[in-house]
C-alpha cells in the first residue's frame, strides 16, 4: 500500500522527531511530476549508497549528524545545514550519528539554454 503523500497547500510538519528520533521510518512527503521531498530517518552507520540522480539535489539536516560523500570528498552536515548537489553527481550519504534530514530531489534535470 502506498503511503498518502501531502496535499497542495496542506501543511507537513518536519521539526525535529526528538524521542520519536529511533522508531520512525524514512517517508515520502511529496511528489510531483518535478519534485519529490523524502523526510530520511537514519540510525548511526546507516545511509543511502551511493548513486546519482538527473535532477539537482538538497539535503537539509533537521537533527543528528551526516557525512555525505560526493567527488571524493566527505562533508559532515550537522542540524540546520544545508547541502546542494548538481545533477548527475554520484553521492553517498551516512549518519554519524542518529539523524534525520529533509532530502529533495528535482525529478528532471534542468533544461539547457541555447
Amino acid at each position: 500500500m502506498a503511503l498518502p503523500h501531502a496535499q497542495p497547500v496542506e501543511p507537513v510538519d518536519v521539526r525535529p522527531l526528538g524521542d520519536r528520533l529511533a522508531s520512525e521510518r524514512n517517508t515520502a512527503l511529496f511528489k510531483s511530476e518535478d519534485l519529490e521531498v523524502i523526510r530520511l530517518v537514519l540510525p548511526t552507520g546507516e545511509g543511502v549508497p551511493p548513486h546519482q540522480v538527473a535532477g539537482e539535489a538538497t539535503l537539509q539536516c533537521l537533527e543528528g549528524r551526516l557525512r555525505v560523500d560526493a567527488q571524493g570528498q566527505q562533508q559532515v552536515l550537522e542540524a540546520g545545514q544545508l547541502l546542494y548537489v548538481p545533477g548527475g553527481m554520484p553521492y553517498a550519504i551516512t549518519a554519524l550519528s542518529p539523524a534525520s534530514a529533509l532530502l529533495t530531489i528535482a525529478l528532471k534535470p534542468p533544461s539547457k539554454k541555447e
